[in-house]
């Protein structure tokens, strides 16, 4: 199991009233249930003291958001802690919380219990005064009712910790776009400053020379051991071998990664755009490069798409030690044979590799658009299995999350003139609805693709930082998806006050 750096912390309420022998037996139970959390979770969590006065809940929330380490917080009642001891605290809290409604044991001892072990474990009315007062001071946060010891548990905390892990690293995100988005193009477009107020990513453009220095300053060694690993990693097209007649297109795509790479890791960028519309001196639009710079956990998004790549590298944290891929994509075309319709995606070079099912092709193909020389890219067809693929639109007063969630699958025939990686897939619950609803919605046609994570993820992580998130999926119906789109309306215009 893969663990993330980030900590999430535990924190157990209980109070004075039962006396230190008591305390003493809440403080080694619920230390033995962070641990078991700790072994479950690819998150170290870390056991914290007992709290049970309102300037002790005080200080360690004040503490979480203060911790660059810790992503969240896992609250649990053992006892009846009498909620206004929390409303201080719980008011400063700003680190995503989760209430874990559980207790130490998992079978009542029925032929033994008494009113010591009753007073011990009170969870079951101890949790619900801790959850009164989370809804009475309106508390983001996410509920898991169960034992420690149930798989479902650990999964439904998982899935709010990946999302705690993504919702920190877009908050100090920072993005490099290459020149501005394709032009006259609507969806592409966004407010960067209510994003960075919003999310906490910061975006900013720089001139595509900039990195074209770095490329040109790439040493012939540097070229040759990356071009050696190339062809060691990817089935490589005889002409771009050592030797083959395309080689320099390959020394000149492995000249963009390590200028690129550079680029973004002397900035302390996790995140960028390009656009084939403005790529100064750059011989080749980006392709290999960026393909190789996302499977390594970068967000990207072509023609300047900043909202995409934003998402992309939060997926990608929110993904980290997971089956599957996470993959910037573009919903291209259509198969509309009645009862077999299937959406086909890709794009122009940039698909990421991760959700490869097999080892990849490195080619060169012509590219119609961009007025440059023929570029490098990876091809493949994706890994089949289910997915979801998620777009984030400015809706001008507000952003709008939408998933769907999919099954992709293998191309029904072979695509051997299709010279770019792609996806096919059949999307939930049909490509009727899921179209109708996707456009009714204003979704982008930009998207990211992960088999890694899915929408209870993405529900946690949209309710962390207060985004709408619009879901198609098995039961979607476009007459109640149309009715959700205008309660939503309403909701967020009204939350956010007048």
């Amino acid at each position: 199991m893969t663990r993330h750096e980030r900590e999430i912390w535990f924190l157990t309420g209980s109070q004075g009233l039962y006396g230190e022998a008591t305390l003493r037996q809440v403080a080694e139970q619920s230390r033995q249930i962070a641990e078991a959390l700790d072994e479950a979770l690819p998150f170290t969590v870390v056991w914290k003291p007992v709290l049970t006065d309102a300037e002790a809940i005080r200080r360690m929330c004040l503490e979480a958001n203060a911790s660059d380490a810790c992503v969240g917080v896992v609250a649990w009642m053992h006892t009846f802690s009498p909620a206004k001891m929390w409303i201080a605290g719980l008011d400063a809290l700003r680190t995503p919380l989760l209430h874990l409604h559980t207790q130490a044991n998992m079978e009542l001892p029925w032929d033994s219990i008494d009113m010591d072990f009753m007073n011990l474990n009170q969870a079951a009315h101890g949790d619900r005064e801790f959850g009164y007062i989370q809804a009475r001071l309106g508390v983001p946060r996410k509920t898991v009712a169960g034992h420690v010891s149930d798989p479902s548990v650990a999964e439904r905390i998982g899935a709010w910790a990946r999302a705690a892990a993504g919702r920190a690293e877009v908050g100090s995100l920072k993005l490099a776009r290459f020149g501005d988005n394709m032009r006259d193009v609507a969806v592409t477009e966004g407010d960067k400053v209510e994003a960075q107020r919003r999310f906490g990513v910061s975006v900013n453009t720089y001139g595509v020379n900039d990195l074209v220095a770095a490329v040109d300053a790439a040493s012939d060694a540097e070229v040759d051991t990356l071009t050696a690993e190339y062809e060691d990693l990817y089935k490589m097209a005889p002409e771009l071998r050592s030797g083959g007649d395309r080689h320099d297109s390959l020394r000149y795509a492995a000249r963009i990664e390590l200028g690129l790479r550079g680029f973004l890791e002397s900035g302390g960028f996790k995140a960028f755009t390009t656009n084939f519309e403005d790529l100064g001196g750059l011989r080749q639009l980006p392709g290999l490069a960026v393909q190789r710079l996302m499977a390594d956990g970068y967000g990207f998004g072509g023609e300047g798409d900043w909202k995409t790549s934003v998402l992309l590298r939060t997926l990608k944290v929110m993904s980290a030690g997971l089956d599957g891929g996470t993959s910037f994509m573009e919903d291209y075309t259509y198969h509309l044979v009645p009862g077999q319709e299937l959406i086909l995606g890709a794009h122009m070079l940039e698909v990421c590799p991760t959700i490869a099912a097999n080892t990849p092709s490195c080619e060169i193909h012509p590219l119609s658009i961009g007025g440059r020389e023929d570029p490098v890219r990876l091809v493949f067809d994706a890994q089949p299995g289910p997915a979801v693929v998620v777009g984030l639109a400015d809706m001008g007063e507000r952003f709008r999350l939408v998933a769907n969630e999919i099954d992709v699958v293998a191309p029904a025939e072979p695509l051997p003139r299709l010279p770019v990686a792609r996806a096919v897939w059949r999307p939930r619950p049909d490509l009727r609805t899921s179209a109708e609803a996707w456009l009714t919605a204003g979704a982008p046609h930009h998207t990211v693709l992960s088999s890694a994570v899915g929408t209870e993820e993405l529900a946690d992580f949209a309710d962390m930082l207060g985004v709408e998130l619009l879901v198609i999926d098995a039961g979607t119906t476009t007459r109640q998806f149309t009715k959700e789109i205008r309660w939503n309306q309403a909701y967020y215009r009204l939350a956010q006050g007048f």
